[in-house]
């Protein structure tokens, strides 16, 4: 009766650990992979108003589109792919599409369409693609990926035209798509007046900062990830916190009649005053990364923090998590990563993804 109790799903968080200075760091690679992004939050112990530098990287986030009803076949046609997916690097994912049960896409900065559809959309469509790895015993998903920059797929090939013929006339998909562009050079290329035909709506990220006060901390050391040493509560635990923390939930937790408690990890200190700053829409990877950038350097004038993070949370329900590594919702859809950056340059990187997710990378 109570079998399933026992089948506790695996956790998957991988951590590691390197410092910014050396040469074969890979923070770079991390957030310049994780393409599909909704927030992002910065913590700042001891800290009690946003810093100048911070603020500035907060209004350079860009806008982004929300276009309605549109047909996948539209960001495959030569002319968008010429003037946009081949000037710069583009982003798109659809929106208000469940992984688990509804078709869904998202076409990366590589030029990658990646489609993650239904048993009966595969069959429709007819393009070659490979089974979801959460198909189960059953197929039930296959997820179709096409290198749109790809010199077979150049206009008047037999796979173009089988794949236009796909999209546009054998099984006509559409959705609400996220777009962002991030061009590589100097143009006049406006989202908004290319699909001008569609509902295309325009938006700008929003930015909270909150002050967060006497709240009690862990104790957490820049040499120590793995393991629990006296003086340092470990990745795991301080990740547990970080979560808590930043949701304002209670710390302090005593047991009474309660059947969950949360209490800070020991050893902790109370944390008289952390800022917290938040940034929410459709994130490119580029500016996350500029924000990364500035934070490596906020210990450079001394400061009474001995670390803050950089925590960024992906869609739950983007079909991929880090490059093109399929991204499974299961149950709730984890998809982020966190840096935590310390004075003298070292960094914990902690990822995190669904419980039936490869391993990132």
């Amino acid at each position: 009766m109570y079998s399933n109790l026992e089948k506790t799903p695996r956790h998957l968080l991988v951590c590691e650990k390197s410092n910014f200075k050396n040469e074969k760091s890979r923070h770079g690679i991390h957030v310049e992979n994780h393409y599909f992004n909704y927030r992002v939050s910065v913590l700042i112990p001891e800290c009690g108003a946003l810093p100048a530098g911070l603020s500035t990287i907060g209004s350079s986030f860009g806008k982004y589109y929300l276009v309605k009803n549109l047909p996948v076949y539209e960001i495959v046609e030569q002319q968008f792919l010429d003037l946009c997916v081949k000037k710069g690097s583009f982003y798109a994912l659809s929106y208000n599409t469940r992984i688990d049960q509804d078709n869904s896409a998202a076409l990366i900065p590589a030029g990658k369409l990646i489609l993650s559809v239904d048993k009966d959309t595969y069959e429709e469509l007819g393009l070659e693609g490979q089974q979801s790895q959460y198909s189960h015993k059953a197929v039930m998903r296959h997820i179709i990926t096409i290198d749109l920059t790809d010199a077979s797929f150049a206009p008047g090939t037999k796979k173009y035209k089988r794949v236009i013929w796909a999209l546009k006339e054998k099984k006509p998909l559409a959705c609400d798509f996220l777009m962002a562009w991030h061009p590589s050079g100097e143009g006049d290329f406006s989202l908004s007046s290319y699909f001008a035909k569609y509902q295309c709506k325009e938006h700008t990220p929003s930015v909270s900062t909150k002050i967060l006060r006497d709240i009690p901390s862990p104790v957490i050391s820049g040499g120590e990830l793995k393991g629990k040493p006296e003086e340092s509560c470990d990745s795991q635990e301080f990740l547990d916190w970080l979560g808590a923390a930043s949701a304002d939930i209670d710390c302090n937790n005593e047991a009474s009649s309660f059947l969950s408690t949360y209490c800070c990890p020991e050893p902790s200190v109370v944390m008289g005053q952390a800022c917290l700053w938040t940034v929410t829409g459709f994130l490119l990877p580029e500016k996350i990364y500029m924000l990364l950038e500035q934070l490596r350097h906020y210990f450079d004038e001394p400061k009474l923090a001995h670390w803050t993070t950089l925590t960024v949370h992906g869609f739950a329900d983007s079909p991929v998590s880090w490059g093109v590594a399929e991204h499974g919702f299961h149950k709730g859809g984890e998809n982020l990563y966190n840096f935590v950056i310390f004075r003298n340059h070292d960094y914990w990187l902690q990822m995190a993804v669904g419980t039936q997710d490869g391993c990132p990378p």
